[in-house]
């Protein structure tokens, strides 16, 4: 299994792969069944809720229903903000430092985001961490855990296709969340 996931790995998400409602469903679900253990903070919770904005003014207040969902859920995963630890790093985007602040802090394996760019690989390894896309991050757990990935991928899909008033395949739902890799085993 790749570094970073796994049962007990240790795993920070990003705001950005909280935003898509199936991704973060997919997600929590694995956290759930123990494939991995997740880490925020309130400021990533903060930046999903802000992200949600352009979806109207009601989504929001939505979404913090969700982030309060989320902190009740896994209590455990809140990690503190560090800002002693934020002075020390750099990255290309100052707005990151938050999140390597909080895997540091977290004891994080890896960081769970689609924003390649701001973290790059050389300044993760320097603190012993790892970026992972989502799609590479699921189809892994997919890979040593089908059963329980084809479940949590059925609920994922139920709920997107309760919260849309129709039907929606896994297929269009794992298409829509930038998971190509992970559809195309689940698919076989």
């Amino acid at each position: 299994m790749t570094a970073g996931a796994g049962q007990g790995a240790r795993v920070v998400l990003d705001a950005c792969v909280l935003f898509p409602t199936a991704l973060r469903d997919l997600l929590t679900g694995c956290a759930a069944e123990g494939l991995f253990r997740p880490l925020f903070s309130e400021r990533i919770l903060r930046e999903w809720v802000l992200a949600t904005a352009k979806l109207g003014p009601g989504a929001p207040v939505v979404a913090e229903a969700e982030a309060a969902v989320l902190r009740a859920r896994f209590p455990q995963a809140m990690v503190r903000e560090h800002p002693e630890i934020e002075a020390r790093l750099h990255l290309p985007d100052a707005n990151d430092l938050h999140v390597l602040a909080v895997a540091i802090a977290g004891h994080a394996d890896c960081i769970l985001t689609f924003n390649a760019q701001d973290f790059p690989r050389g300044a993760l390894a320097e603190e012993g961490l790892q970026r992972r896309d989502p799609d590479g991050f699921l189809w892994d757990l997919q890979s040593h855990h089908p059963e329980t990935l084809a479940r949590v991928a059925e609920a994922a899909r139920a709920r997107a296709s309760d919260l849309s008033g129709r039907e929606v395949t896994l297929k269009s739902m794992l298409k829509k969340a930038r998971l190509h890799r992970l559809s195309k085993a689940m698919a076989a």
